[in-house]
């Protein structure tokens, strides 16, 4: 009997492993399934059209506006890899170091690097493997190991010990892994539209709605056909993430200009541009949840209501994790791309949060 309560927990573990891994693959399988049909039904509707795709040689005027700041580079030493980003401010001032999300790149920090640029020296990085940074084959290369590590040398690089952290969505996600593991980086962290991981593995494994909403997370563990699937009848999926009214920037916000499309469109179409953006969730689940998870950073997390892929009930969970100063700040009316589709609002609650004196919590 001893030997048998000995091993139960161990049991428990890998029953529960197992469910895991299954709940993964099967859930794969049936966006797999989903999507070939939509393959299907564009095909039947016409051939042609399904896979045109317009060249696109030139990028968009707006990717050159001096105003948004200039375009940098820089070599990471250990890995070797070159990471593009645009910088506005003077050097030496605080570094401001924001992380996009998916599927987007620095051009979606285009509002706070003409905001913060005053007082701070605002870094917009396209994340390693999108845009111009360097996109490493295998998809090892995109463990979230080796995104942290990037953040850490890419500091390094600069110049600089510690930042203020800003991350919207996928970069959310690392912006609370380095708030984790590297707490003397970052002076002050913030979150827009993610929880903190923890937070966010529990929910999904709990509630169906949050698992649908996150089916694309699932759909991506499959090889090559993500990738198809956006590039089909010219980038169709990605025009309708950012303008369709069920995912899309809210009617009330900012809303894209043709250009700002265009931008998008331009960046993702590229050969290869991509493969490294999906590659980073591919990871995902074997990273996931975290050994240590509590944030010691005094953090703003700002949500949008109408968050088409997260359920805002994560948002009031995240507090538990931070054992430090923690405000959240839930908009309506507001959508996923919260710094794009409310900048102004978004600016102004970021410069309430960096000016206060924030006190650790007992």
């Amino acid at each position: 009997m001893a030997r048998l309560r000995d091993c139960l927990p161990r049991l428990m573990l890998t029953l529960r492993s197992l469910l895991f891994w299954s709940l993964v693959y099967c859930y794969c399988g049936l966006c797999a399934s989903i999507h070939l049909l939509k393959l299907l039904w564009s095909l039947g509707k016409g051939p042609a059209q399904t896979f045109r795709r317009p060249a696109r040689e030139h990028p968009p005027a707006c990717l050159s506006d001096s105003s948004l700041g200039t375009h940098c580079y820089v070599r990471i030493k250990d890995s070797g890899l070159r990471f593009h980003y645009v910088a506005a401010g003077e050097r030496g001032k605080p570094l401001m170091l924001l992380l996009h999300g998916f599927p987007e790149f620095w051009y979606s920090w285009r509002y706070q690097l003409r905001e913060f640029k005053s007082e701070y020296r605002v870094v917009a990085l396209d994340l390693r493997g999108y845009g111009e940074t360097d996109a490493p084959i295998h998809r090892q290369n995109y463990k979230l190991d080796c995104l942290i590590t990037d953040i850490k040398d890419i500091l390094d690089s600069l110049g600089y010990s510690k930042c203020v952290l800003i991350g919207h969505d996928w970069g959310g996600m690392i912006a609370w892994l380095i708030a984790i593991c590297y707490p003397e980086m970052v002076m002050k962290l913030i979150v827009i539209n993610f929880p903190h991981p923890n937070v966010f593995t529990e929910y999904i494994l709990r509630h169906p709605a949050q698992l649908l909403k996150s089916s694309y997370y699932y759909f991506f563990q499959i090889p090559w056909f993500p990738e198809f699937m956006f590039s089909i009848n010219d980038f169709k999926v990605l025009k309708h993430l950012f303008t369709s009214h069920s995912t899309g920037i809210g009617r009330k916000g900012c809303q894209l200009t043709t250009e700002d499309l265009e931008a998008y469109i331009y960046v993702f179409s590229q050969p290869g541009a991509l493969s490294g953006p999906i590659n980073h969730y591919r990871n995902i689940f074997s990273c996931l949840p975290l050994k240590h998870h509590m944030v010691t950073t005094p953090t703003l997390l700002l949500w949008g209501e109408n968050d088409a892929f997260m359920e805002v009930e994560m948002a009031e969970v995240t507090k538990i994790y931070v054992k430090n100063y923690f405000r959240l700040t839930i908009l309506s009316e507001a959508s996923h791309w919260l710094q794009q589709d409310q900048p102004d609002i978004v600016n102004k609650l970021i410069w309430t949060f960096l000016k206060e004196e924030t006190r650790k919590k007992d």
